[in-house]
């Protein structure tokens, strides 16, 4: 089983920053692919940054310039700074964990989500 924990959400005026973070732990023997999604109130999941294990990333284009993700293997954690946040960023706010545990003795890969975050800008 893999736990992913969710920190660094919070209630900000437009403008402002906030950072994510997100920590996995359990049977883990390999991290791929880390990411942030959000959902805002009545519209779908949508992806805002990934990071390979190699640490290459993918943005969303309404996030390009403002949101820098970033991680750290040794902890197996997942970040996000949000800058210059906007009232169109308030959403909730979910990491997402890809990779490959051992149960059973046996590796197989695993998809693991947060339990989100709230992240409200307002003035």
């Amino acid at each position: 089983q893999v736990q992913l924990v969710e920190s660094g959400g919070g209630l900000v005026q437009p403008g402002e920053s906030l950072r994510l973070a997100c920590a996995a732990s359990g049977s883990i023997l390999k991290i791929t692919v880390m990411g942030w999604y959000r959902q805002a109130p009545g519209k779908p999941r949508d992806l805002v940054a990934t990071i390979t294990s190699g640490g290459n990333t993918n943005y969303a284009d309404s996030v390009k310039g403002r949101f820098t993700i970033s991680r750290d293997n040794a902890k197996n954690t997942v970040y996000l700074q949000m800058n210059s946040l906007t009232p169109e960023d308030t959403a909730v706010y979910y990491c997402n964990v890809n990779g490959e545990i051992t149960i059973d003795g046996r590796d197989r890969q695993f998809i693991s989500w947060g339990q989100g975050t709230q992240v409200t800008v307002a003035s």
